[in-house]
């Protein structure tokens, strides 16, 4: 008898175990990209939030950004183990990478990544060192020019304006592939002599080097784009409704004028494989907690409940749990 009371003991308290591990929360995955850019800090603070409010473990890590996070979306999700990627990214090279238009997904295009919401803009820095005399892109031909990390969102847009203007990566004297900080520190250095930046304002990274450089007694400068050249009617047209013109005002940087640039919203991108209760939960604990987030990143006072669904109708499809929020909320019919 008593053989039979502890057989039936073990097997309730198996089924037990059992019941605890599947209340277990979900791991999330934020990728972010790189120390001393907006995306870093943001993916960081919302893993703060979600791990608060969402019932999820969330955890934020540094990668390149970009092209780097939907391929840890499509391929590091794993619901079997209860884990999933979210990732924040440019719309160009999300945009590339859904259709199979970047060579990373020629054979395996990024269908499975599904918008959760709309950060942010994005404005191309193209920073260049003080009395280079580059005020064009076509400019950077025979200089020392860093395009942004590897498989970053930044190098995507940034080979994208290069070949709009008829410039190679082999018409520089010297080709550099470095992140924010990275960049920003070889361009004081004097190492390099221009470099790319996607970026919310402001960008850590690039207001302390405009602070760097004004102790040396120099003004931070940009390349300023003609907004009716042909190179912004290029790109406006190869990607309507992706890119847009923008203006980074003087006083953000110091710099001597406004600083015409290409802008395009950010996107937070899930995986069509999480569950929609915690895509849901996850909009939900994310916008009923934004003066966290608009606290801790002054680029993200662009992420509101308006703005979250301003990439919706495009290609890339928003998550049905995020939808389920934005329509309780009365921003989507």
């Amino acid at each position: 008898m008593r053989r039979f009371v502890g057989i039936i003991a073990a097997v309730v308290l198996a089924l037990t175990g059992m019941s605890f591990a599947a209340e277990k929360p979900p791991k999330v995955i934020i990728t972010t990209g790189g120390v001393g850019g907006v995306f870093y800090y943001y993916g960081t603070t919302v893993a703060e939030i979600l791990t608060k409010h969402a019932g999820v473990e969330a955890t934020a890590i540094q990668t390149a950004a970009g092209i780097d996070n939907m391929l840890l979306i499509q391929r590091r999700t794993e619901p079997g183990k209860n884990t999933y990627y979210m990732g924040l990214t440019l719309p160009v090279a999300a945009y590339l990478a859904y259709t199979g238009k970047h060579k990373r997904f020629s054979d395996r295009p990024a269908k499975e990544i599904r918008i959760l919401w709309t950060m942010y803009p994005n404005y191309m820095h193209m920073i260049v060192a003080p009395g280079s005399g580059i005020k064009t892109v076509a400019d950077l031909k025979g200089k020392r020019v860093s395009t942004g990390a590897p498989a970053s969102g930044v190098e995507v847009d940034a080979f994208l304006i290069l070949e709009a203007a008829g410039v190679k990566t082999s018409d520089f004297s010297k080709h550099e592939r470095l992140g924010a900080s990275e960049s920003a520190e070889a361009l004081s250095q004097g190492t390099i002599d221009a470099y790319f930046w996607s970026g919310g304002l402001p960008t850590g990274s690039v207001k302390e080097l405009a602070a760097t450089l004004a102790r040396k007694g120099k003004k931070i400068e940009f390349i300023d784009l003609d907004p009716n050249g042909k190179l912004v009617k290029e790109l406006l047209k190869k990607f309507p409704g992706v890119m847009e013109m923008g203006v980074i005002p003087k006083d953000i940087y110091n710099t001597k004028h406004d600083i015409h640039a290409l802008a395009a919203w950010n996107i937070v991108l899930g995986s069509q494989d999480m569950p929609e209760k915690y895509s849901y939960a996850i909009t939900k604990a994310l916008f009923e907690n934004l003066g966290r987030l608009h606290t801790a990143v002054k680029a993200a006072k662009d992420t509101t409940l308006q703005n979250a669904v301003k990439s919706y109708g495009g290609v890339i499809p928003y998550d049905p749990g995020a939808l389920r929020y934005y329509k309780e909320k009365g921003i989507l019919k």
